[in-house]
C-alpha cells in the first residue's frame, strides 16, 4: 500500500516538487548571508537535494550537490584555511545523499509498477488465483476464486485457506526453509458447504522474513453441480498403499527438506537404511523423483503427515 510520502514524488507533483526545492535553496541561500556570521545553514540544502532527487537526473543530482555546497562555503564564516576540504567533503555528503535518494525511489517506483501489473494480471486471469500469507489467511483472490468457492468477491480475503484446501496449511506449515513447486488433487470446500475435486498448482516462497504460498485452482468435478462425495472417497482410496511406521517417520522428515544424512541422524539409522526406505516409499507412490514423493504425499498421506 502507498504511504503518504509516496504521493510526494507522483508524475503530476514533479512540476510543483522542483519549484520548492529551488524555492527553499534560495531561501536557505538568503538566511544563511542574512545571518552571516553567526549562522551556518549548509547542512540544510540535503533536504530540497532529497526533495527534488526523485524527479532529476543523475548528473543534474550532481550539479545541484556541487552547487549547494559552493553556495554554503561561499556564505561561510570558517576559516578560509581549509575551504578546499571543506567544499569536498561537503559536495562528497550532498550528492551523495541525492544519488542515494534517487536510487531508492527509483526501484521503489519499479517495484510499484510490478506489484500493480502483477495484480491486473491476477483480477483479469480467468484461472482461479489465491495468495496466501505466512498465517494461512488468505491475502489476496481474484474474481475467478471468488466464484470456484461459493463467495463473494471481497468476502475471500481475510479467510483460513484451511477453510477452503486444508492441504496447502500443510504445504505452507512444513519446514521453513524449504520450497515447494508441485501440484496436486485434493477435496476442496465451497463456502455454502459443497464438496469438490480440485487440481492445484502452487509454489511457496519467502517474502522478506516471510512464507507465503501462491496457488492456482481448477475444479475437476464436472458441472458442479452435485456433491462429489462418492469422487472423494475415490480420491481417499486411490492407490493408497499402507505406509509402515518407519516410511511414514522418514516421509515426514523428507516433507520437511531434510538430506539423508540429516533424516539418518534424527531417526538413529544409517544412510543406506534411509535410502533403502525411500527405495520403497518411490516403489509405493510409483514417482521417480523426491518433489514428486512431496506431492503424492500431500495428495495421499496427508492425514498421515
Amino acid at each position: 500500500m502507498r504511504g503518504h510520502l509516496q504521493t510526494i514524488w507522483e508524475p503530476q507533483n514533479r512540476t510543483p516538487i522542483l519549484l520548492v526545492s529551488l524555492a527553499m535553496i534560495l531561501s536557505i541561500a538568503f538566511i544563511d548571508w542574512y545571518t552571516r556570521p553567526y549562522l551556518s545553514l549548509g547542512l540544510l540544502y540535503l533536504f530540497p537535494i532529497l526533495l527534488g532527487a526523485g524527479y532529476l537526473p543523475r548528473w543534474a543530482i550532481v550539479v545541484l550537490g556541487l552547487g549547494c555546497a559552493a553556495l554554503s562555503e561561499l556564505l561561510s564564516s570558517l576559516d578560509p584555511a581549509g575551504s578546499f576540504f571543506r567544499l569536498a567533503f561537503e559536495s562528497l555528503a550532498l550528492v551523495g545523499c541525492g544519488l542515494f535518494a534517487s536510487e531508492l525511489l527509483r526501484k521503489r517506483r519499479l517495484s510499484l509498477e510490478a506489484e500493480e501489473r502483477l495484480c491486473s494480471l491476477v483480477e483479469t486471469s480467468p484461472a482461479a488465483i489465491v495468495m496466501v500469507n505466512e498465517r494461512g489467511i488468505i491475502d489476496l483472490a481474484n474474481r475467478a476464486a471468488a466464484e470456484l468457492l461459493a463467495s463473494q468477491e471481497k468476502a475471500l480475503s481475510g479467510h483460513p485457506i484451511e477453510n477452503f484446501l486444508p492441504e496447502l496449511k500443510l504445504a505452507l506449515e512444513c519446514d521453513k526453509g524449504t520450497h515447494f513447486r508441485a501440484s496436486m488433487q485434493c477435496v476442496g470446500h465451497r463456502r455454502n458447504g459443497e464438496t469438490f475435486l480440485a487440481e492445484v498448482w502452487f509454489s511457496t516462497y519467502k517474502e522478506g522474513p516471510y512464507r507465503k504460498l501462491d496457488a492456482i485452482i481448477a475444479d475437476l468435478s464436472g458441472d458442479g453441480e452435485a456433491t462429489v462425495e462418492f469422487e472423494s472417497d475415490q480420491l481417499e482410496q486411490r492407490e493408497r498403499t499402507p505406509l509402515t511406521d518407519r516410511e511414514v517417520a522418514v516421509l515426514q522428515l523428507v516433507l520437511r527438506g531434510l538430506p539423508n544424512r540429516e533424516i539418518a541422524t534424527r531417526l538413529e539409522m544409517s544412510t543406506s537404511g534411509v535410502k533403502n526406505t525411500l527405495r520403497y516409499l518411490f516403489a509405493k507412490t510409483e514417482v521417480y523423483r523426491r518433489s514428486q514423493l512431496v506431492r503424492v504425499a500431500l495428495e495421499r498421506h496427508s492425514d498421515l503427515l
